[in-house]
């Protein structure tokens, strides 16, 4: 995008003019198959079993020492060993060609005399010391490490600290690289058997080092081990850490103002905890490699020709030229060569970048007439991808220009983002939004205020979805067969903060049948003559039922506008749920039916208006969460002004509840839900008509029955309603706060029947849950079982125990029938 591309031009020259991007000869993650550079989010850790190869290192100049080789109980040593070498161990005997150290602790009383010796490199005969260094762990291995800068990021840290030497081993196909090289050859004298190596991967190699370590006797001794070896997530090969000129860019003083600006609140990371994260990665920062070996990409703004200051000079790499067009880059470089020079460029890539310097002689312009000719090339390397993509938030709205967007949207309020590219992305994005965008008075302008991390989406069983494995689901697939909204909500509703969603389709299908639900709702209102009314005043209904939504409409609104504000989005999605589910499609439609089908006309056409207005705030507060099925009902439902995305998000004070109307209602709602729990418990059949006694009732519920009691019978699947001192003999009661009411069952269930089927059910759950706890008891079940299995189980035996209590209770119901 040539938008893009002009601000990624602008930043690089930019950064490189104030010195904040260089080029430096480095250790990076080398992917030996694609040859290039790849940071780390493009590294998979693999597990795999391998070996730990131990290794002689002779003593130089006949030095010997006395080595532990037996302790006693308190760990003192007993027996000594007389050596001249020292064993150190490696997971990757290929390296060992490129040694130019061993670290031993400080601490440790085993190498403390051999500390500033030296040990003489087996066949390449090199002359390396012994350092001391706080990277070897006495209580590890040997205690004794290799160091090969050149080949181990950890040991790259160690040559520094010690001023060891780098030398690099392999060429850029991870092929050993031998002959020739200078680095490689200086101050030893290699024996033949090692110079067979050169041209062999690197694996090859391995086998022969250890094949030829064993025959001459400084093979010490091989163990068997399960290590981690970091992979290219697209080659699937092993990543080498490889010593290379790349650019780099300086990544310790662009982050300190992204630091502040997280510390003093300024910026926010949500869930808090990623903050501990985020300055883990910011105040330990490397360098950042941003230059890639590939064919595409945004090409490093950097131009090569000779360099006459230097010419000849061994190690100059000529003179760079960095600016974001050709013509600036023939500018600067008129002025550095003089008037009586013809620039002309070359743009094709060379097989390295040391093909870019051209070294064929040259006269210094300007001190005859004669026109000389000076071909610049241009750098090959290509930008990492994540350099343009930290400019993401203001180079999307036209930035370097000063475009009407950038002025209205910068800087943007909330960016959503998983917790796996906290430091590529976002640390970035705030690194250079403070850096380029600035205020009128010249304040960095951060890229937003707010950072929401989300979790990762895995399988139903907590696994990492993955191809190998085969449990990946494709989202094309799953709208497909549910709809877009069903799995929108689904992922909605899981997304609790700080905690991994673990994805069952059985799940998006559940929310399939939420919509379904919806839909039913919409029909029924339609059927009803429920139509929005102009001007329609919640607060001036008067029957209760509407009374009662028109509050329960005011608090769910209240609780998503709550929920959304703290990024609690699985809770605004399962409040939602459960008020146009359980009740507005429940409690509701059910309870207005008698209003909307008596005779008061007053009364229905207050209805009809209430359900029409419920139902429009139950689509307008979904619609972020279901889009598509919510933006179809309301085109539906009546002729709009607006399309729903258009319209304005409820409002709706708290103060529209009605407390008597809640109270009358919700005591209603517990009646009937008390009612229908026991008559599932007992298994009562579900055509049955069973007769109700209500106990110790004062006037309150008399009153409260004499209106709703109509309502109570028909959706409890009551044959009547009486008043009594005393329950009847044979009944089941159900305990509310200002009464007890009884269900006469006796004839209506076979309590010996019943209780046996309950007894038996409870006996197979004790087994069960014995099994559950026994295996959870179990530690070698603990530590071999894979995770999602030990929490399937401890699943399992929570639901379970569960079930018991339930049997437990209804069961005791039956007893006290008797």
């Amino acid at each position: 995008d040539e938008g893009l591309s002009a601000a990624v031009l602008k930043v690089f020259v930019q950064l490189y003019n104030e010195g904040l991007i260089y080029r430096d000869k480095r250790l990076v993650n080398w992917d030996p198959h694609f040859e290039t550079a790849i940071s780390d989010l493009e590294v998979e850790q693999v597990e795999e079993k391998g070996n730990l190869w131990r290794f002689r290192y002779e003593l130089a100049d006949g030095v010997t020492y006395r080595h532990p080789v037996a302790h006693d109980e308190d760990g003192n040593a007993t027996t000594w060993q007389e050596r001249n070498y020292i064993v150190v161990a490696t997971t990757r005997p290929e390296t060992y060609l490129g040694d130019s150290g061993v670290a031993v602790n400080a601490e440790d009383p085993r190498y403390a005399s051999l500390i500033g010796k030296d040990v003489i490199l087996p066949m390449v005969n090199r002359r390396i010391p012994i350092v001391a260094d706080e990277h070897a762990d006495p209580t590890k291995g040997t205690g004794a490490v290799k160091i090969t800068p050149a080949h181990d990021f950890n040991d790259f840290q160690v040559g520094k600290r010690q001023n060891l030497r780098q030398i690099n081993v392999m060429d850029s196909k991870a092929h050993m690289l031998l002959e020739g090289n200078a680095d490689f050859l200086e101050g030893c004298q290699p024996d033949p058997e090692a110079m067979t190596l050169h041209g062999k991967d690197r694996y090859d190699a391995r086998k022969r080092i250890v094949k030829l370590a064993g025959e001459q006797g400084w093979l010490d001794g091989i163990d068997q081990e399960t290590h981690v070896v970091p992979h290219g997530d697209r080659s699937k090969v092993a990543i080498e850490p490889w010593l290379t000129d790349q650019w780099f860019a300086d990544a310790a003083t662009l982050a300190k103002p992204a630091i502040d600006y997280v510390k003093n609140g300024q910026v926010q990371l949500v869930p808090k905890s990623w903050e501990n994260t985020y300055f883990h990665w910011m105040e330990n920062i490397e360098p950042w490699c941003i230059s890639r070996q590939l064919w595409w990409g945004h090409q490093i703004p950097v131009w090569y020709g000779p360099d006459f200051d230097n010419f000849g000079v061994e190690g100059s790499n000529g003179k760079t030229f960095c600016a974001t067009s050709r013509e600036e880059v023939q500018k600067l470089a008129l002025e550095y060569y003089g008037p009586n020079v013809e620039i002309n460029f070359r743009e094709d890539r060379p097989d390295s970048t040391q093909d870019v310097h051209p070294t064929w002689g040259y006269s210094k312009a300007g001190q005859n007439d004669e026109l000389f000719e000076v071909i610049l090339f241009r750098d090959p390397d290509v930008l990492d991808t994540w350099f343009s993509s930290a400019l993401w938030p203001f180079s999307t709205l036209g930035w370097p220009d000063e475009t009407p967007e950038l002025k209205r949207y910068y800087p943007t309020s909330v960016l959503v983002t998983g917790f796996d590219i906290i430091f590529f992305w976002v640390a970035r994005m705030m690194m250079d939004g403070l850096h380029f965008m600035k205020d009128a008075n010249g304040k960095p302008l951060k890229p937003f205020d707010t950072v929401y991390v989300h979790a990762l989406v895995r399988d139903e069983h907590g696994k990492k979805m993955s191809k190998s494995l085969g449990n990946v689901i494709d989202p094309l697939e799953i709208i497909d067969q549910y709809g877009a909204d069903a799995l929108r909500f689904t992922l909605t509703s899981m997304a609790a903060m700080g905690r991994d969603i673990k994805l069952a389709v059985s799940r998006v299908e559940g929310y399939r049948n939420f919509g379904t639900k919806l839909w039913n709702a919409a029909r029924f209102a339609e059927m009803n003559g429920c139509k929005p009314v102009p001007g329609f005043d919640p607060r001036g209904v008067t029957q209760t039922v509407n009374k009662w939504i028109v509050g329960e409409t005011a608090r769910i609104a209240a609780a998503t506008d709550q929920a959304l504000q703290g990024f609690r989005f699985n809770d605004a999605a399962g409040g939602l749920y459960a008020h146009i589910w359980g009740v507005f499609c429940d409690w509701y439609v059910e309870l207005s039916k008698p209003l909307l089908q008596g005779e008061d006309e007053a009364a229905r056409d207050e209805t009809r208006a209430t359900t029409a207005w419920a139902l429009d705030q139950c689509l307008k507060l979904l619609h972020p969460i279901m889009p598509f099925i919510t933006e179809e009902l309301w085109g539906q439902i009546a002729r709009r002004d607006t399309m729903l995305v258009h319209a304005g998000w409820p409002a709706l004070p708290l103060d529209l509840a009605d407390p008597a109307a809640d109270a009358e209602m919700g005591w209603v709602i517990r009646a009937i839900e008390g009612v229908r729990s026991v008559r599932a418990e007992m298994n009562v059949p579900g055509g049955a008509q069973v007769p109700m006694v209500v106990t110790g009732a004062g006037d309150a519920v008399r009153d409260r029955l004499a209106r709703n009691g109509a309502l109570v019978e028909r959706l409890a699947r009551l044959a009547g309603i009486e008043f009594a001192d005393q329950a009847p003999k044979g009944s089941v009661t159900i305990a509310l706060e200002d009464c007890a009411l009884s269900l006469q069952l006796a004839g209506v269930i076979d309590v010996a029947a019943e209780s046996a089927r309950l007894k038996k059910a409870m006996d197979k759950l004790v087994k069960e849950i014995g099994g559950l706890k026994g295996k959870l008891a179990n530690e070698n079940f603990l530590a071999k079982a894979p995770e999602e299995v030990v929490a399937e189980q401890r699943e399992r035996l929570i639901a379970a125990e569960a079930e018991l209590t339930k049997l437990e209770a209804a069961l005791a119901r039956l007893k006290d029938m008797g």
